[in-house]
């Protein structure tokens, strides 16, 4: 008897194939992100459009996310589940935001960063859409579609690599942005975002390090964000010294210190990925596993 399921078995397959899933994905995803710096540039100056316009792109970029798990990937998208995601986004922005005000504590007593007095609260209200913007469409793409999607394809540790490079060099794009830069974000934030994913199986952790980390950088200290342009912070702080410790143009996201201390955080995390047994084998692999696993014919 003639199997009618067929055709559309063999199309989810073409579909549900890794690099076409990343395609699929990964493209409207980064449309999202374009068009929220898109549209954040050019409502510059209206603070309450500029967050509308990021929480609007975040929507929408949340509503593809599920629609493409749910009909062509076949899951539930319990990554996103917001229980206990929302305990592990809180605690992101804490440990974000420690993270790095502890790098800029340490410039301090080094002799290299200084606080010359405070601007006004309300200056911190315009990074508020640029923080989100950022950690969730970014988590969304680079987190949820390239890292989950390789790495159920190639690994973990294959995915870690291509996810942080990718990550890293994508700040190229930034008007200040520097071959170091690209570098230590590779290995700082890639590695921190990536543990993050693999240790809880969900964005929320990654996502308040992100907010936290650049809304910290930004609006508390007036810092520049990953080689873009910098605006008044709370507290004036002035940073000199040499580039490699102070991250030059690009921003502390280019300084020996805070890498130091972003990517001993994601190197804690990926051994309890490892500890908790959250690390996922290349498809070769699984497949030895699953034919020794079968039981010999008679």
């Amino acid at each position: 008897m003639a199997n009618h399921a067929e055709p559309t078995q063999l199309w989810l397959r073409v579909l549900q194939f890794p690099p076409t899933r990343l395609l699929l994905l990964g493209f409207p995803l980064f449309m999202c992100l374009g068009m929220s710096n898109g549209l954040m540039g050019q409502n510059q100056g209206n603070v309450p459009m500029t967050i509308f316009a990021a929480s609007g792109m975040i929507a929408l970029a949340m509503w593809v996310y599920i629609g493409f798990a749910r009909f062509v990937e076949r899951r539930e998208p319990s990554d996103l589940a917001l229980s206990p995601g929302l305990r592990e986004l809180g605690i992101g922005l804490l440990v974000g935001s420690g993270l790095y005000t502890a790098g800029v504590l340490v410039l301090m007593v080094l002799g290299f960063a200084r606080i010359e007095g405070m601007n006004p609260l309300s200056v911190m209200i315009p990074a508020i859409a640029m923080a989100i913007s950022s950690g969730f469409l970014e988590e969304l793409l680079f987190r949820g579609a390239l890292f989950r999607i390789v790495e159920e394809w190639l690994g973990s540790w294959a995915s870690v690599v291509i996810s942080s490079v990718v990550f890293g060099f994508v700040h190229l794009m930034n008007l200040a942005a520097t071959l170091t830069g690209a570098i230590f974000i590779s290995i700082e934030a890639g590695l921190l975002l990536a543990a993050a994913y693999m240790l809880t199986r969900r964005l929320w952790l990654g996502i308040g390090f992100h907010i936290s980390w650049n809304y910290t950088q930004s609006a508390v200290f007036g810092g520049v964000v990953s080689g873009s342009v910098a605006d008044p912070g709370l507290f004036k702080t002035v940073i000199t010294g040499p580039d490699l410790i102070t991250g030059g143009g690009f921003g502390l996201e280019a300084s020996l210190i805070p890498c130091i201390l972003a990517t001993t955080t994601g190197v804690w995390l990926a051994v309890r990925a490892v500890h908790a047994g959250h690390v996922v084998l290349p498809f070769w692999s699984r497949a030895k596993d699953a034919h020794a696993l079968q039981p010999a014919s008679a």
